[in-house]
């Protein structure tokens, strides 16, 4: 059994579509479950409905109808018949998305995002598995929210792996070609619950080990995992393979790699990770597995940008050691800011921070009380693995460099 994973990059039209089923005939589907994202942004799509429904009630039915569009335009592509049964599911999920926003009373966000914004994956998967069909595919739609069992940390949910590997041997059935969704699970209530950030993936990892599969490919528009990003750095170099230790590293230091919680089943039953092109399948791509490090082994470049660095020294010249710090990292936590760099001497602390949740300016009435505060925003991060004194260099140029730190594999520059 192999376990393919999908995104919403290669089911984004009806093109990508059939890209699919070219994939899935190049490559082989036998013994396969394939594992679908939602269809291009619709997750943000499905999103600004729920904005629509907590904020701006009167803007709900406009919010769906965008997405009863975007989905119908590509059934029309697909399917030339106006009387196909695929057109009475989808219909009938847009009947279901209407009734609970009509019938639900909770208050809780997380609650309602959860139970609308999984019809994205709800909708690409029967559509996709409709056009298998009918192309001579032959494949069984699976509601993964039957497989997948989750406590209801809704938005975030833990997945109780005992229950989740019962009904993944119950009702999956290997020797088919099975379709089913990310990022979805069910709670015990069978509420919907999703399970976070790169979702799909982890799903994908889930299903791979209950059924101790043989591989994990995850099909995306580049041709595997490179040393950089090529909208950032130029020369980007195809990585052929990655240790789980190194890749958990990289995305650690926030290399768009594969997600740690998606690693951390595969390795503990040794499953190897493919990363491969959709456009060209058959491609080496890239293999995260059991191993040292990186092949071949070049340096790995890491840009965060949009970081915040705050330099802190105390008032009155007295050391900041652990009672400071450890207060100054609950008020991290409380306003939401993500270290990313620390380096601290006998009276100063410099830290790096990322600010998406946009809770710097209450942080800074607070440091301010007890410390004396110098604060950079707008800055980048830079991390190097496996660096080389060129490497550094490179990134050295021309740019102000206001902290640097060095390890044995990595050195990091917060720069202006």
């Amino acid at each position: 059994m192999r376990v393919f994973k999908f995104g919403g990059a290669s089911v984004k039209d009806a093109d990508a579509v059939k890209n699919v089923v070219n994939v899935l005939q190049e490559v082989g589907y036998n013994d396969t479950l394939v594992v679908i994202s939602a269809m291009g942004k619709m997750t943000n799509a499905m999103e600004k409905v729920v904005e629509s429904y907590f904020n701006d009630k009167d803007e709900v039915n406009a919010s769906i109808q965008e997405v009863i569009d975007y989905h119908n335009g590509i059934l029309s592509e697909l399917f030339q018949n106006p009387n196909h049964p695929v057109y009475t599911k989808v219909k009938g999920l847009f009947e279901e998305v209407k009734g609970f926003l009509a019938w639900n009373k909770s208050p809780k966000y997380g609650f309602v995002y959860d139970q609308v914004v999984c019809y994205g994956e709800l909708l690409s998967t029967t559509i996709v598995s409709a056009y298998l069909n009918e192309v001579g595919v032959s494949n069984t739609w699976l509601d993964v929210r039957t497989l997948i069992k989750t406590d209801n940390s809704y938005r975030d949910a833990q997945v109780q792996w005992e229950r989740t590997q019962e009904e993944v041997v119950s009702r999956v059935d290997v020797s088919k070609l099975n379709i089913t969704q990310g990022f979805l699970g069910s709670d015990d209530n069978n509420f919907t619950t999703t399970l976070g950030r790169e979702g799909s993936d982890y799903s994908a990892a889930i299903l791979a080990y209950c059924l101790n599969a043989e591989s994990v490919t995850i099909w995306k528009d580049v041709p595997g995992v490179l040393n950089a990003d090529p909208r950032n750095f130029e020369n980007a170099q195809l990585l052929d393979k990655i240790s789980y230790r190194e890749a958990i590293e990289l995305a650690f230091y926030g290399a768009s790699v594969i997600h740690p919680k998606t690693l951390q089943p595969l390795q503990r039953k040794e499953i190897p990770l493919k990363v491969k092109s959709f456009v060209n399948p058959k491609d080496k791509g890239t293999t995260v597995g059991k191993g040292n490090g990186i092949e071949p082994k070049v340096p790995c470049f890491i840009v965060k940008k949009n970081q915040v660095l705050l330099k802190l020294s105390s008032l009155d010249f007295s050391f900041i050691v652990e009672n400071n710090i450890s207060e100054i990292f609950k008020l991290f936590h409380d306003h939401r800011l993500k270290v990313d760099l620390i380096q601290n001497s006998a009276i100063s602390f410099s830290v790096c921070l990322d600010n998406k949740f946009r809770g710097l300016p209450p942080l800074l009435d607070e440091l301010k009380r007890k410390f004396k505060v110098v604060c950079h925003e707008d800055v980048s991060l830079y991390t190097i693995r496996h660096f080389n004194d060129e490497s550094v260099k490179s990134l050295q140029n021309g740019k102000s460099v206001l902290v640097e730190q060095r390890g044995k594999e990595t050195v990091q520059l917060v720069v202006k």
